[in-house]
């Protein structure tokens, strides 16, 4: 079984320079934040003393800015230029993983047909998130061949009625929205044929930096015109629940600065909020811990993978059930902030879920 990996790469230039390839630089950087040391952290990655100081001066001769304080009996820390570097390859990967995760995904499958010819593999549709991406990792820990495919929710749902993919993933408020929510999935989902596989509950809510500067509390203060909000992509089930949240509180989107400001994952957003470039936004709790944000939590969320019931017994799906309904992988999910397995691996009707 093949298994493509494809990582975001990027380079910086300043004037004419020739452009700089920053991976070596930002995993030097990386090593002496988490150090604070030149010397532990080029030992830890493996590069001579000298290369190290002479990859720093190349890259401040370039940048025009210095890229670490150093003093006698505080060890050496990054300067603002060089902890901007770090966040901009954070928000790049952020953005972009789940594209690259999905093309590497495909490649993945049509290296296997043309070495090996047609083999079945599980089809899982997605919207991005980190229960789902720590469900990855354990079914390619355990060799299982799965094609991905990151997608919104409503298109998830949509491709499980087409019978272009074996699992779909969506997400479904807890409370006053479950009703409309479920309203944009329940064309696509059949009671009768479909059954449901519980992922997790996980919380939704407001990102803002440490020690809230801004003393944001609510949806309401998102009218305020000096907070730069960042939003999900129009289509996301999160989008979706935001407007949801909204328009419940008589707050129009139009009021809100920053409002079509949009990013493609939580990760992204809360990566946005956290490099200064916004101050508020919208999304599930991991990521806001990630970023070493602070979260206002406002809604609680089950996440479900649909899937037709007569594949309950096929081998692979069955294959994913035992693995979301072991102690290992609920351990996992219980580990994610804000998240909660209780129910983990249950799989249920349409009607018991919603009623």
């Amino acid at each position: 079984m093949y298994k493509v990996h494809i990582k975001p790469h990027w380079e910086i230039s300043h004037d004419n320079e020739t452009p700089l390839d920053t991976t070596n630089l930002l995993t030097l950087l990386t090593a002496i934040q988490q150090s604070g040391s030149i010397a532990q952290a080029a030992q830890q990655i493996r590069y001579s003393y000298r290369h190290a100081w002479g990859l720093l001066r190349d890259a401040e001769r370039i940048f025009d800015n210095n890229l670490i304080d150093s003093g006698r009996g505080r060890g050496t820390t990054l300067t603002a230029f060089a902890n901007k570097l770090l966040w901009a390859d954070r928000l790049v990967t952020a953005r972009l993983s789940p594209t690259l995760d999905s093309l590497a995904s495909e490649l993945e499958t049509e290296l296997g047909k043309t070495v090996n010819g047609s083999a079945q593999t599980i089809r899982l549709n997605a919207s991005h998130g980190f229960a789902v991406a720590a469900l990855l990792d354990k079914l390619n820990a355990a060799r299982l061949p799965v094609e991905v495919r990151y997608r919104h929710s409503t298109d998830a749902v949509a491709a499980l009625s087409r019978q272009e993919c074996d699992l779909a993933g969506f997400h479904v408020p807890l409370g006053e929205f479950e009703r409309p929510a479920i309203a944009a999935y329940a064309k696509w989902l059949n009671g009768r044929s479909d059954c449901l596989i519980h992922l997790a509950v996980r919380s939704q809510g407001l990102f803002v930096p440490p020690g809230n500067p801004k003393g944001v509390r609510s949806l309401a203060d998102l009218t305020r015109n000096e907070l730069r909000f960042v939003n999900r992509e129009a289509g996301s089930g999160t989008r979706m629940l935001l407007e949801l949240m909204l328009a419940d509180a008589g707050i129009s989107p139009k009021n809100i600065n920053g409002f079509e400001n949009t990013e493609f994952t939580h990760s992204a957003v809360a990566a946005f909020i956290a490099s200064g470039m916004g101050d508020v936004g919208f999304g599930v709790q991991t990521a806001s811990q990630r970023f070493g944000l602070e979260f206002i939590p406002l809604v609680r969320e089950r996440y479900f993978f649909a899937l037709p019931a007569a594949s309950l017994h096929d081998p692979l799906i069955r294959a994913v059930i035992d693995t979301l309904q072991s102690n290992a992988f609920r351990g996992v999910v219980n580990n994610l902030a804000g998240y909660d397995a209780t129910d983990t691996g249950r799989i249920i009707t349409l009607k018991e879920a919603f009623g």
